[in-house]
This record gives structure tokens, C-alpha cells and sequence, in this order.
């Protein structure tokens, strides 16, 4: 459609379909370990899913591939899934019933009490990985998941009755108003959801919060961004796309913002742990 672009436009397409897919899951599973979701804001889950949904009806009336709209309802469930994680751990332990607690500022119970003394006895068993570490564990992520969106490029390009199409993400048709203002009311969410996370992060210090759910994010918008500029660097497709390029590029920044709260914070608790250590 575009000429020569097609080929980047469709690998950076697929590299953000890879990290949308797995975005959701460090988040997830770093809930089920704690216990809890008090790590995210709930405002950030509901404006996020405002988001989404505003994504799935704009890639339906746009005419997107059936597999953007399928990702469209993939994102509505990891969002409700998120929610529903937050309010069945807070019933859980208003109610009583017994949950492993993750580490929560501010909230103290006999349980935690007990798991502080036994941290205490045996700290090499409970030590919490580096800041490093995570650093390297997500840099090796992203780079395989990087490689699993070029493999998806490489195998959608032998399947059978493939067109030289761009990225699968972008329209094939000039947008009306109305998806043009659901992109736009889409983008606001995506911007809108990282405030109340990153004021939550001042008071929480990032704990109960997986980076990888940001990290998946910044690499995701980042790509799509860049299958719409490789697709076409010209003034009238771009201003179309205006609304899904400042959903992506801007939230890159807010997000990047959300990972320094968390190395900060992971350092100042190492520089503590030492600092404790040299004391003792």
C-alpha cells in the first residue's frame, strides 16, 4: 500500500502484537504471588479499560484484521481480569479467610508480623532479587519477545493468499470522524490511566507493581508507533493517524516515568538494606 515501508511497518506491527499479547501477564502473576492488587491504582484499571474498549470499537469500525479485533477483547478480559484480582483478595481478607499477604505499606496484621520474624531468622531465603537482576530478566524478555513478533512477520508472509499488506494494525481505509473520535477519546484514556498509578506509586513505593506490565507497554506502543511512520511519512496519512500515534508515543514517556519510580525505589531499599547491614 505504502511502497517500500511495508516490510518495517509489518515487522514493527507484529512486535507490538507480540508484546500486547504478554503485556498483562507479569501483573497477573505478580497479583497471584502477593495475594493482593494493591499494587495498581484502580482508577488506572478503569481508564485503562475505558481505553481498550474505545480500541476494540474503533478496530471494528475501522475494518481492522479479525486478529486486531480479537486482541481488542483479549485486552477488555486481562483488564477485567485485573479487577477482579483487586476486589477477590480485599474480600478475601475482609472476610477472613486466609491469604499468604503481600507487603502492603501501611497494612500490619499478625500474619505479617510472623513472616517478618521468620524473615528476620532466615533473611538469605526471603532476599528479594536486584534491581540488576530484573534489569537483565526483562532485558532477555524483550528481546524474545521481540524475536517471536520477526517470526510472526516471517510466517504470515508464507502462509497462503497473503497480500503485501502493512502493518496488520493499521486501517486499509481513510477514517470518518466518529473513529477518529474514538481514537482520540482512546488516546486520552491511555495518557489519562498512568496519572493516578503514578501518584499512587509516590505512597506505595512501587510495591505490589511488575515493571514487566510497563516495560511490554513502552516496547509495544514504541513499535506501533513506528509501523504507522514506516508505513508513510506523509502529512495527510499522518494527521489520520494523529489520534493512535499520541496514544502511543506520549504514553511512552508516562510509562518511562512509572519504571524510574520503580529502580529508584528498588535502589533507595538496597541502599537501606545495606546501609542496615553495615549498622548491625
Amino acid at each position: 500500500m505504502f511502497g517500500e515501508g511495508n516490510a518495517a511497518s509489518s515487522v514493527f506491527g507484529w512486535i507490538s502484537i507480540a508484546c500486547w499479547i504478554v503485556v498483562y501477564s507479569p501483573q497477573i502473576i505478580e497479583n497471584y504471588q502477593l495475594q493482593s492488587g494493591e499494587g495498581l491504582s484502580l482508577l488506572f484499571i478503569y481508564v485503562w479499560l475505558l481505553g481498550d474498549v474505545c480500541n476494540f470499537v474503533g478496530a471494528v469500525m475501522a475494518g481492522l484484521l479479525p486478529t486486531v479485533i480479537i486482541l481488542g477483547v483479549y485486552y477488555t478480559l486481562c483488564d477485567t481480569i485485573l479487577l477482579c484480582q483487586v476486589y477477590y483478595y480485599r474480600w478475601k481478607r475482609q472476610t477472613g479467610r486466609h491469604v499468604l499477604p503481600g507487603h502492603v505499606p501501611g497494612e500490619v496484621s499478625e500474619d505479617t508480623c510472623l513472616l517478618a520474624e521468620s524473615s528476620s531468622v532466615v533473611p538469605s531465603e526471603r532476599s528479594e532479587p536486584s534491581v540488576a537482576r530484573i534489569f537483565m530478566r526483562y532485558l532477555a524478555a524483550v528481546a524474545f519477545v521481540s524475536a517471536a513478533g520477526v517470526a510472526a512477520y516471517f510466517i504470515s508472509n508464507w502462509l497462503p493468499n497473503h497480500d503485501d499488506e502493512t502493518s496488520p494494525l493499521l486501517p486499509n481505509k481513510k477514517l470518518g470522524w466518529d473513529i477518529q473520535i474514538i481514537g482520540w477519546t482512546s488516546a486520552v484514556a491511555y495518557l489519562g490511566a498512568r496519572l493516578p498509578q503514578i501518584v499512587k506509586n509516590f505512597k506505595t513505593r512501587c510495591e505490589g507493581l511488575a515493571p514487566g506490565l510497563f516495560v511490554f507497554s513502552i516496547l509495544g506502543n514504541m513499535t506501533y508507533a513506528l509501523s504507522i511512520i514506516a508505513a508513510s511519512r506523509d502529512g495527510d496519512y499522518l494527521i489520520r493517524n494523529a489520534s493512535w500515534l499520541a496514544g502511543s508515543g506520549l504514553t511512552v514517556f508516562l510509562d518511562v516515568l512509572v519504571l524510574t519510580q520503580f529502580f529508584y525505589y528498588g535502589f533507595v531499599s538496597a541502599q537501606r538494606g545495606w546501609v542496615d547491614r553495615a549498622a548491625a
